[in-house]
């Protein structure tokens, strides 16, 4: 017998009996909403039995863990399924990801969307005999030849891998896989799920392997739920900045360059205003600016570990035999140009920008619109500051990142601290150092943040900042890292007040990321529908009737309005205001100025908002001064819809 600890009251647990039905016992309601549990701070099934005392927590289906664990045991569905309906179909991996779960088959021929209904009525099936979910453990050897037997090479040569000499695995039914879990107690457990989509995918992610079917679900605790998350996928696809990209002719992608996007002209004025927006925001803040070639000698990247840590995201080439890397950083070009002139402490900090042209190769199947690109624009700036200006710089810096958020709109975020990953340079006194010195200007501005074990620069640790858009999702946007090691490698220096050769600080910093990805977000966060200050076309102005007093009114008004610095286009044509207006608010455009008779007799404007089918009546003057402020305060909102 053994003693449990559950929400404050011990209980005695018979020998041989599970938490599960520990709960049925005592807490019947709980387990309805359990999936899994912590026995003493570790993740066990329900099924499992205790052996000795311990203090019990349950994993909720409403918890990110047990979403986690239910979409894990949703994938573990899938496969049995798939299995029942193809008994030729190997088996390799089927994870939990955000948003869902995958599972990658060997099949003897391509998944494709038809198939997808099948499955998913199969597994309705499956859940329907609620098949209970059994975790066993076997000898590494023993597996081995088990997985073997049973023909499946891919769990071989994950076994095979494993440094363990047991392995677990979870059975249900006719169904086994290779698994650490935990898992749901039985199939009835798993109600609402959907199959979303087939890809394509290596085997180990390597292009040299065999090419594998790989079919995407997600699952959530309830109908309700999964419903919802449905109707948001919908907007979201909707909203999908590549077909927006297409029907407002701001950007399009071509065979003969893929993965580098062609900017249009419209889509070019979303560029330049978000580029000027930076370069003013900077140039407030102290920050010079410089440009350093996109091609480097391949000794250079060999210098800064790039080529032993980022190798196989760079492009080469070769002139007059020898050997050249395009840059996918800006970092090194920066420290060149630090190394061109001797720095005193008075010069420090000293704040750096480059909005730098850089290259990195993504294998096709991983481009996606603006999102994933092989060539983008990094809005850079290296800050090169004494350790004891570190702390400042960096809360100046967080600072500055916020307010560029909120210009945008975007209000809500996350914020991360990623830590040393495997591959890295500098020693674990730096790399400590450095990590601090990001988190103590987090405590000090009293913002909350996550820590992302492993996932730092190989250089330095950094600050992750994600922005969420008007769909609730997640973007990790800018990233600030504190850089010891590079300094050093590159022989960089300041004297100091003691006359003598000192290394600065490196800040490494990227508010937006790269700026067409960035714009791909803004695309898809206000629908095309831009802040005024971001819209490509600001104002419309039309006639109603093609004779030659409204046609005369009408580029009076335009005149007015490209004089006041607005971006604006008029259609007198022949077609009617209805067609007029529609185009408009297909593109977009803000505001459309109607130029009637009673207009050119009142001198007044009738204006509409993309918004809203009401007509404000207002004077030219009094418009253009609305217009500048809504531009100048880069509100989100028309100003005359804004209390």
């Amino acid at each position: 017998m053994s003693k449990i600890n559950y929400l404050g009251q011990s209980y005695d647990l018979s020998n041989g009996e599970s938490l599960l039905d520990f709960l049925k016992q005592n807490a019947k309601k709980d387990s309805k909403d359990a999936v899994a549990a912590k026995f003493n701070g570790t993740e066990v099934d329900l099924t499992y039995t205790p052996e000795t005392d311990g203090d019990l927590e349950l994993i909720l289906t409403t918890s990110d863990e047990g979403l986690e664990i239910l979409r894990h045991s949703t994938s573990h569905l899938m496969a049995q399924a798939v299995r029942r309906l193809y008994p030729n179909t190997q088996v390799t991996i089927g994870p939990a990801i955000k948003d869902g779960f995958y599972y990658d088959f060997d099949a003897e021929k391509p998944f494709t969307e038809e198939d997808l209904p099948k499955i998913e009525d199969e597994m309705k099936k499956i859940i329907k005999e609620n098949i209970p979910v059994v975790r066993k453990v076997m000898n590494k050897n023993e597996a081995i030849e088990y997985f073997k037997k049973a023909n499946e090479p891919y769990k071989v040569e994950i076994i095979e891998g494993i440094d363990a000499d047991t392995v677990s695995f979870y059975e249900q039914g006719d169904f086994i896989d290779l698994c650490r879990g935990p898992h749901v107690p039985s199939t009835g457990y798993l109600k609402a799920y959907k199959l979303m989509s087939v890809a394509g995918s290596y085997w180990r992610g390597d292009s040299n392997n065999k090419m594998l079917s790989r079919i995407y679900g997600t699952a959530f605790e309830s109908k309700e739920s999964l419903d919802k998350y449905l109707k948001k996928l919908k907007e979201a696809k909707e909203r999908d900045h590549r077909k927006l990209g297409k029907e407002l002719n701001l950007f399009s992608f071509h065979d003969e360059g893929p993965g580098f996007p062609f900017w249009h002209p419209r889509g070019m004025v979303i560029y330049k205003a978000v580029e000027s927006y930076i370069r003013n925001e900077n140039e407030k803040r102290g920050y010079v600016e410089i440009k350093t070639p996109a091609i480097l000698n391949e000794e250079l990247w060999h210098r800064s570990g790039h080529w032993d840590n980022y190798k196989e995201n760079m492009y080469f080439t070769e002139i007059d035999e020898t050997k050249y890397a395009v840059k996918p950083m800006n970092c090194p070009g920066g420290l060149i140009v630090y190394n061109s002139n001797i720095h005193s402490y008075r010069d420090l900090p000293l704040r750096v920008a480059e909005l730098g042209f850089v290259h990195r190769h993504e294998l096709s199947g991983a481009l996606h619109g603006l999102f994933r690109v092989r060539a983008f624009t990094q809005d850079d700036a290296h800050i090169f500051c004494t350790e004891e200006q570190l702390g400042d710089e960096i809360i100046n810096t967080i600072e500055y990142y916020l307010s560029v958020y909120k210009d945008f709109g975007f209000e809500n975020f996350e914020i991360f601290v990623s830590t040393r990953p495997a591959k890295s340079i500098g020693s674990d006194e730096i790399w400590e150092l450095a990590t601090k010195s990001l988190i103590n200007a987090l405590d000090k501005l009293r913002i909350s943040y996550k820590i992302n074990e492993g996932d730092g620069a190989f250089y330095g640790p950094k600050i992750d900042f994600n922005i969420k858009d008007v769909l609730d999702r997640n973007w990790q946007c800018g990233t600030l890292q504190v850089d010891f090691s590079l300094p050093m490698r590159f022989e960089i220096s300041y004297e100091g007040k003691d006359g003598k050769k000192h290394t600065p600080v490196m800040l490494h910093r990227a508010i937006l990321g790269s700026m067409e990805r960035f714009i791909g977000i803004l695309v898809e966060h206000y629908n095309g529908k831009f802040p005024l200050w971001l819209s490509p076309l600001q104002v419309a102005v039309v006639n109603v009737l093609n004779e030659q007093p409204q046609i005369d009114r009408v580029n009076e008004v335009a005149k007015a309005l490209k004089d006041s610095g607005f971006r604006v286009e008029i259609d007198e044509s022949n077609d009617n205001l209805g067609t007029k207006i529609k185009k408009y608010r297909l593109q977009r455009t803000p505001y459309t100025v109607i130029i009637g008779a009673e207009e050119v007799s009142s001198g007044k404007l009738s204006i509409r908002t993309r918004s809203s089918q009401e007509i404000k009546d207002m004077d030219l003057n009094e418009f253009i001064e609305k217009l500048k402020k809504e531009s100048k305060e880069r509100m989100n909102d028309s100003i005359f819809t804004t209390k």
